[in-house]
């Protein structure tokens, strides 16, 4: 006669999070970046680029969006009011930027290229 066994389980320790109802925290935004010397710069930095990202020269205006970048990430040691470190870069190419910078921070730098 063969016996089967079974197999007990133990329960899970966390419970399983309903996504209907769990939500994000909110996306804060970084305050230095609110400052009016940080709008003054950003704004200065845009006019220099006349309005145009300086990566693929797409013309944005005043009203649509355009990010001013600090070419050296402040978090890297950049200077964040200097208009030296500075370029307008749209959102795309701002976002590719970013992710290029974060990879290499964290030693991926072969996994993405700017």
């Amino acid at each position: 006669m063969i016996r089967k066994s079974r197999l007990a389980t133990a329960r899970p320790l966390l419970a399983t999070a309903d996504g209907r109802t769990v939500r994000p925290l909110p996306k804060t935004g970084d305050p230095e970046l609110s400052t009016p010397e940080h709008r003054a710069w950003a704004l200065a930095v845009k006019r220099r680029a006349g309005w145009k990202c300086e990566e693929c020269g797409t013309p944005h205006g005043p009203e649509c969006r355009l990010i001013a970048d600090h070419i050296v990430e402040r978090s890297d040691g950049g200077a964040p009011l200097d208009l030296n470190n500075g370029r307008a870069l749209c959102p795309h190419h701002h976002g590719i930027k970013t992710a290029a910078a974060r990879a290499r921070r964290h030693g991926l730098a072969s996994e993405i290229a700017p």
